[in-house]
């Protein structure tokens, strides 16, 4: 009869008698699990509805987007968990499923929308600055060349996409229409010297603060 006892009731039981308590017990094949269901929120950023310039040509295939403007043109594919819909000069963004990953993708592809039709009608632009003693740049033909306190200039090609332009051989303007192509060039024109922390020299963003540090104290007499 012992043997027709689960462990959990033998446990009960001992735990039952040790502390004088009488404690029930209860069949592991009772037991239920209940899911509850997760409820995606719409994304603030995703639901905001997208302004089409009257000069901005816009091109819808399935899943495929052309973006055409005086400045340029750009396309974007599309995953299925997204939905666009096009209403005269106006364009939504929406979810097509309620999943997780597609509120996930909602705001995402909204913002990557909407810089698409602003970079071909207005364009961007990220400026740079050079700090330090004999630190400057020159733009010669198609190339960008940086003297940075290294024995050898750094000379960088610019894109067919983008234009520099150089203000008082330490000013570094970056412009075009597409965004991710302008941060990542100018990302690699700050890899090459990223401002130090103690007397701020080196490359850095216009709009960038560089948090300092306190240098080592001499030894005191």
């Amino acid at each position: 009869m012992a043997a027709s006892f689960s462990t959990s009731q033998l446990g009960s039981a001992f735990l039952g008698e040790r502390n004088g308590i009488c404690v029930s017990s209860v069949p592991v094949s009772h037991l239920s699990f209940r899911r509850k269901t997760v409820e995606c929120k719409e994304s603030r950023i995703g639901k905001q509805p997208i302004e089409v310039p009257s000069n901005v040509v816009i091109t819808l295939e399935g899943q495929d987007m052309k973006v055409k403007g005086p400045l340029g043109e750009l396309a974007l594919s599309y995953p299925r968990e997204i939905a666009i819909d096009r209403q005269e000069s106006v364009l939504k963004i929406s979810k097509a499923v309620e999943t997780r990953r597609a509120n996930q993708m909602h705001g995402l592809f909204r913002t990557l929308t909407s810089n698409m039709v602003v970079g071909v009608s207005k364009g961007f632009e990220k400026k740079l600055q050079l700090i330090g003693v004999g630190y400057r740049a020159t733009v010669e033909g198609k190339e960008l060349i940086l003297s940075l306190g290294f024995s050898h200039p750094v000379k960088m090609t610019i894109p067919d996409d983008l234009k520099v332009k150089v203000e008082e051989n330490t000013r570094i303007t970056v412009s075009g229409y597409d965004k991710s192509n302008i941060g990542q060039f100018a990302a690699s024109i700050r890899k090459w010297r990223p401002p130090e922390p103690y007397k701020g020299k080196g490359v850095k963003y216009a709009d960038e603060i560089v948090r300092r540090k306190e240098g080592k104290a001499g030894k005191k007499k």
